[in-house]
């Protein structure tokens, strides 16, 4: 996948968890967060950025 892909599904993910569907939303930063590795590397700035959107969300999930 491009990495544009990785960004819209990055953005998907922060609609499904700013409405509360962390269940939703889970998967999808997986899949942006694994793209965005792939292509652009784990230290890219994007990478890192999908990377804390992914604990952040567990953080909240772990700690409502």
């Amino acid at each position: 996948y491009h990495p544009h892909v990785a960004e819209s599904l990055n953005n998907l993910a922060n609609l499904y968890r700013s409405m509360g569907c962390y269940d939703q939303a889970e998967p999808i930063y997986v899949q942006a967060l694994e793209i965005a590795e792939r292509k652009l590397g784990s230290n890219h700035p994007k990478t890192v950025t999908y990377r804390d959107n992914l604990e952040r969300l567990r953080d909240i999930r772990n700690n409502p």
